[in-house]
This record gives C-alpha cells, structure tokens and sequence, in this order.
C-alpha cells in the first residue's frame, strides 16, 4: 500500500509548522538564555524583553498546532510518541509555563529580588527547554526503543509482549500496537545529547542576532559582537552532527539536499555577521535553522518514528494517519485557517519591525510598590 496524497500532505503541513515554530521561537529561546548574560542593567533586560513581546505568545501558536494535527491526522504516531515520553512531555510543559510566567509576572512588582528572581527563572527555562527539544529531534532522526506487542498478559497484566520482528509485515498484527518501551532514560544517548547541545547553540546565536537586529546602540553592537563568536561554535558543532545524522541514520539520499542548504546558509550567517551586516545575518540563520527541520523530517520519511530496535518495528505514516474522510474534513479547515495563521504571523512582525532603543524606556520603576501588595492599592 503506497501513502496517498492526503497522507503526505498532512506530514509537509507538520514539517512547516514545526519549521515555524523552530525558526521564531528559536531566537525567543535565545533572547531568555540570554537574560542574564548580555544585559548590564535593569532598562537593557526590559528592551530585550520588548524584543520579544508582540511575538512570543503567537509563536507557540505553531507548537499547539503541531501538536493538535499530529494527533488528529496521525493518531497512532501521537500515541506511539507518548507511551514513553511522559516525563518528557511534563518537563517541556512545566518548562514552558515558567517562562510564560516569568516574562508576565516580572513587572507586576517594583522589586529587583522579584524581578531577578523572575529572569533567573525564565532564562533557565529557555536553556532547559531548548535542550529537551534538541534531543527529542535527535531521537527522531535515530530511532527510539520502540517494539510492536501487547499489554494485558493473563499472568502479568503489566508486562509487555512483543511480536517477532521476523512476522511483521505492513499490516499490524491482530491486536498489537506500536509502543515506546524503552522509557524516559532511553531517549538519552551520545548522538541526541548532541542534538541537544546544537539546538541550544542554534537558538543562542539566533538570539543574539535577533537583538543585534532589533536595538540600536551600545546593546546592538554587543549582540552582534556575542553573535559573531557563537555563530563559530553552532555551525561547527551543527556540522559535526548533521554528517553523523546523515551518515549514519538517513534511508533517504535526497537528505542531503536540505542539509546542504543548511550548511550552506549557516556559513553564510555566520560570514556575515563577521561583517556587521546583522540583518543579512539573521536571515541566512532563519534560513539555516529552517532547512535543518526540513533535513530532520527528511530523515524519518516516509515513516512516523523509526525504531532502533529492529527496522520491523519502524511506524509508517501509512499505519499512523487518520481515516481519509478524517484528513479531508482537517484539509479543509486547514485551507481556510492556515493562511490566516501565517498572514496574521508576517503582519505582527512587519507591524512590530522598527529597532527599539533603550533611550525609549521610561527610567520609572513598573509594578506594584512591595509595601502596597497586601493593602491591594494601585501602582
């Protein structure tokens, strides 16, 4: 059974939305890290956060939506995926509403022990979660401990029961499923670590030419003098891994197309940022970053997850996706909000494009006085 063009079409959608979310939270994530190591006082921790500000909540739009089309449109790689991410899922959710937390509450109260306790926090989330996300990347490109089996033995309801790889065909066999069976600790290896440490060093360098780009003075030319050294270490460390993925964890030979364009747009990057041209250089790294996603996903086709376990136990799109009636009805709407999505996106950040300079800032104090908190009174 070949996979139809409903099939494919739903997984491009899911690379394009996890290739929105990458490329424009990427550099969200690098400006949190980034809290408590480019700023020098408390009016440079505000612009950088107003770098951000029109665009971070609308950024996660594209994760929600990854994650709801994932499961409405390939049930069986949804469920798959979390039998044994649980820990994993809990920990990016935790992570996340921290930093929510933390970009919306540091300003409701005029304190610097509040405020500082509130950036120390956020910027632990971005390092934290940009981490998770770079080895969950890395174990979809190599493979997770996943078998075909059952639950629900007579003697020992708990244990699991796997089928013999040897007797696997394309259809599943009569009552058995997909399952991640190797858990939380299997997710960790040298090559997904790697994938961790390279997302960090992506989204650190995004970050950083992201404000370089978006300030002006004294702040701007520091984010671009950061930039210019960490575009050396996440290009190279990027490389290291990405011809590891390719070589040793890519079925596909056109893999190498979109890896190619990466490599050649996060040299770009970082030649540019070498010559003061921070705009150019963020670009090529928004282009860079993106076709990284494209070459993850290249990776995996035309499979949901890939099992390092045995090939037979490789979950196909073709045994993860949704009933057709079902992508038809999600095909629709996705025709009709998608563009929405996207055209409201480019809007806020056309709208929201001017450099921000801290001469723009008011030099008095926001929030709450500590001293009213109790007595309900107004800032």
């Amino acid at each position: 059974m070949d996979l139809t063009f409903l099939q494919i079409l739903w997984f491009i959608l899911l690379v394009v939305l996890w290739l929105g979310y990458v490329t424009l939270e990427g550099f969200g994530f690098g400006t949190g890290m980034l809290m408590k190591i480019l700023p020098r006082n408390e009016k440079e921790r505000r612009l950088q956060l107003n770098t951000i500000g029109p665009h971070w909540d609308g950024n996660e739009v594209f994760l929600l939506t990854a994650g709801g089309a994932t499961f409405a449109a390939f049930p069986e790689w949804y469920a798959t995926m979390f039998s044994g991410m649980y820990m994993a899922l809990i920990l990016v959710l935790v992570l996340l509403i921290i930093r929510i937390v933390a970009i919306e509450w540091r300003g409701k109260i005029d304190s610097d022990k509040w405020r500082s306790t509130w950036d120390n926090l956020h910027s632990g989330a971005a390092w934290l979660v940009s981490l998770v996300w770079g080895i969950a990347f890395g174990n979809l490109v190599q493979g997770m401990e996943i078998q075909i089996g059952s639950y629900g033995n007579v003697a020992d309801p708990a244990s699991f029961v796997a089928a013999d790889p040897t007797q696997i065909d394309a259809a599943l066999v009569a009552g058995d499923q997909h399952f991640l069976t190797g858990g939380f600790i299997s997710l960790f290896t040298p090559f997904t670590i790697l994938a961790g440490v390279v997302v960090v060093l992506l989204f650190l360098t995004h970050g950083a030419l992201w404000l370089a780009l978006k300030t002006t003075g004294d702040y701007s030319v520091r984010a671009r003098e950061l930039a210019k050294k960490l575009s050396y270490a996440s290009t190279a460390v990027t490389a290291v891994w990405a011809v590891w993925a390719y070589v040793a964890y890519s079925p596909n030979w056109w893999a190498i197309i979109p890896l190619a364009l990466a490599a050649v747009a996060l040299i770009a990057s970082t030649v540019l940022v070498q010559m003061n041209n921070e705009k150019a250089s963020f670009y090529a790294s928004f282009t860079g970053v993106a076709f990284a996603v494209v070459f993850i996903f290249s990776t995996i086709f035309p499979y949901a997850l890939k099992s390092s376990l045995d090939d037979a136990y490789h979950l196909t799109l073709i045994q993860a996706s949704a009933t057709e009636p079902n992508l038809i009805v999600m095909t629709i709407a996705a025709v009709i909000f998608v563009p929405i999505v996207l055209g409201y996106t480019a809007w806020s950040y056309v709208k929201f494009s001017k450099r921000l300079s801290v001469d723009q800032l008011s030099d008095e104090p926001a929030g709450l006085h500590p001293t009213n908190i109790r007595e309900f009174a107004n800032a």
